[in-house]
């Protein structure tokens, strides 16, 4: 394909999803979708996220499993993408479509910072992800809804934020943590009663295990830790330092703790 030129009354400017529209291209975040019902087709879908707010940033978790009605279609979907360096994007809903999203959202703050020439701002790159779920609308009026969770590091108020979105693209800043998908209640139970202001980074990405750990004990579309096949939650850490995925030896270890308390428990 020719380098696309337009003119400067037609310019897309810094916008991916416009770019992509002015060239005859369309995504299915942007597209939507026919009048077919496909809520009973039974695509994949992805479940359980969660992050929280700790001192120096943000951690955000999900678990591995995809299903298709009662059946498990996938056991290792990674739910929770680095969107760049300072910032990362969880997904829950229909999982083609939130799998595409996230890979048109990380295009899109790629697209941006080559044309402007600067990164947005976090509070922008929530902005353009709201629109992205705002254009999924009429996919999700047919049942392939995408409900996010959007988190970073801010480096201009050197903190960390993070926001959740509704299936119209509303989107809401949460100041201490947030979780979506099935198992959203009980994973966002365990987080709000050990949760507390400025926890280290290592005591959330424990506290986030235990809440994916009791959402896949008690909802049968949440994915818990699978030694067997060696396959743990996708958890990272967004600090100053950026993106860090927390290695799966590590998340093992914090799995066989968990265990052994359980089994105390018990």
């Amino acid at each position: 394909m020719a380098m696309p030129f337009f003119a400067p009354g037609d310019d897309p400017g810094a916008s991916f999803p416009e770019l992509l529209r002015r060239i005859g291209l369309t995504s299915h975040a942007t597209a939507g979708v026919g009048a077919t019902d496909v809520s009973s087709l039974g695509v994949p879908h992805a479940t359980t996220c969660v992050a929280a707010r700790c001192a120096g940033g943000v951690v955000m978790a999900g678990d591995r499993r995809a299903t298709a009605g009662n059946l498990i279609s996938h056991r290792s979907m990674e739910k929770v993408s680095q969107a760049d360096r300072f910032s990362g994007v969880a997904i829950a809903g229909t999982a083609g479509p939130a799998m595409e999203m996230v890979k048109l959202f990380q295009l899109q703050l790629e697209h941006y910072e080559k044309v402007e020439g600067s990164s947005l701002s976090l509070e922008g790159k929530a902005n353009q992800l709201s629109m992205m779920v705002r254009g999924n609308l009429p996919a999700a009026m047919q049942g392939m809804v995408v409900v996010p969770i959007f988190a970073g590091y801010d480096t201009l108020r050197q903190v960390g934020r993070l926001w959740d979105f509704d299936a119209t693209g509303g989107r809401y800043e949460e100041r201490d943590f947030v979780a979506t998908g099935s198992g959203s209640l009980h994973a966002g139970t365990v987080v709000k009663l050990g949760w507390r202001p400025e926890l280290p980074a290592d005591d959330t990405v424990k506290l986030l295990c235990r809440a994916l750990w009791e959402a896949a004990d008690a909802d049968s579309a949440t994915g818990g830790p699978d030694a067997l096949r060696g396959i743990y939650p996708v958890i990272a850490t967004i600090t100053a330092d950026g993106w860090r995925r927390i290695p799966d030896d590590d998340l093992a270890a914090i799995y066989r703790d968990i265990a052994a308390s359980v089994t105390d428990r018990v």
